[in-house]
């Protein structure tokens, strides 16, 4: 995994990225395979209800997670970005796909076979168990952020979704998102996310740049978010 949702530790929030678990030697032998497909920009790579037959691992570029809802507009549940995957858990469990997925910006693709994975999966049981591993390590992490979201105001909100995105790292750290995707993910409009943004900016806990927020101080966002 890369640095996604997109995050500056280097997880992958809410969607589960497990190709980076693999042993690096069967990780290159997938990839070597792997046919490459590019899309534009909001091009959909996925669609919810597909049938698995295999995942997705992007080359470059960025991909939005999430749900079309009924009026169609699109609620968004993770960003991901280069050396991220997803669709692992679809194809390990034999269901059809519960999420869409959209470009954000040019995208290139590496399309990785599920049969091709699973045989591989089966001569590398040490491999196996650390897909285990981050697999637990992702449902814990979901059910912080999901806790987060029920504690109460958009900026207990926003906040715990930033510490989420920042990891444990070394401050400064650097979280790619915008405010609109920031939004999407903590469930409030942009411009609450700007307002809240703002008031953590002027305590001199964040900065905000275009597309990237700089957390200067993870101590004090964590109060903020109440965590």
């Amino acid at each position: 995994m890369s640095e996604t949702l997109h995050l500056g530790s280097g997880r992958s929030l809410v969607a589960p990225t497990l190709f980076g678990q693999l042993d690096p030697q069967l990780r290159t032998e997938l990839i070597g395979n792997a046919p490459l497909r590019q899309f534009a920009d909001g091009a959909l790579i996925q669609q919810r209800g597909d049938t698995p037959s295999g995942f997705w691992l992007i080359k470059e570029g960025r991909v939005t997670v999430g749900q079309f809802l009924a009026d169609g507009t699109f609620r968004a549940l993770a960003v991901l970005g280069s050396g991220d995957s997803y669709g692992e858990l679809a194809l390990f469990s034999g269901r059809r796909r519960v999420v869409d997925a959209l470009a954000r910006g040019p995208a290139d693709l590496l399309w990785i076979d599920g049969a091709r994975f699973e045989a591989a999966l089966g001569h590398s049981p040490q491999s196996m168990r650390r897909l285990l591993g981050a697999l637990a390590e992702e449902l814990q992490e979901m059910l912080d952020v999901v806790a987060g979201l029920r504690r109460g105001s958009a900026s207990r909100r926003i906040a715990a979704m930033l510490v989420n995105l920042a990891g444990t790292g070394p401050v400064p750290i650097r979280v790619a998102i915008g405010q609109e995707e920031l939004g999407e993910l903590a469930g409030v409009t942009r411009a609450t996310v700007n307002k809240v943004l703002a008031v953590l900016e002027a305590k001199a806990i964040l900065q905000r740049g275009y597309g990237v927020l700089e957390i200067a101080d993870l101590g004090r966002l964590r109060i903020e978010s109440g965590k």
